[in-house]
């Protein structure tokens, strides 16, 4: 499952997010730079104007492909997070809420009873724009427009 928290200066916070997609040719089982391609895409219709997405060290993020897909958009601005720094990281905040909301005290039968579960959180979540203020607030790090 990958997330974007999406936040813009007099609008709601929204939260747009996708589960890792099935049955690739090339087996795969996590999100490629292209599925993060796509998440940002479509965060950038949601919100409009400047996307600036905030990123950890996965090695998705840092692929060559995900390099010159930002480096061809002068919309896009990327900032790399330290490494280990997931206190700043507003989508941290939304997985430690599921952690102790959505999945807490269950057993899955499967995976696939997982991702409804943790589906059916997320989108309670995505209605509750204080609760997604609150995770960028925890960060320490605040909206600045460009």
């Amino acid at each position: 499952m990958a997330a974007l928290a999406c936040y813009k200066t007099g609008e709601r916070s929204r939260l747009i997010y996708r589960p890792c997609p099935e049955a690739r040719p090339d087996g795969r089982k996590s999100f490629s730079w292209k599925d993060h391609h796509n998440l940002i895409q479509t965060a950038r219709r949601q919100p409009g104007g400047w996307t600036v997405p905030v990123w950890d060290g996965l090695n998705t993020h840092l692929t060559a492909g995900m390099r010159r897909y930002i480096a061809d958009r002068d919309w896009l601005t990327v900032y790399q997070l330290p490494p280990y720094a997931h206190d700043l990281n507003p989508v941290e905040g939304i997985w430690s809420i599921l952690r102790r909301t959505t999945t807490a005290n269950r057993t899955f039968n499967d995976p696939e009873d997982l991702i409804t579960a943790v589906r059916r959180g997320l989108h309670q979540l995505q209605y509750r724009h204080d609760v997604l203020g609150g995770c960028l607030t925890s960060t320490g790090l605040r909206h600045q427009p460009p």
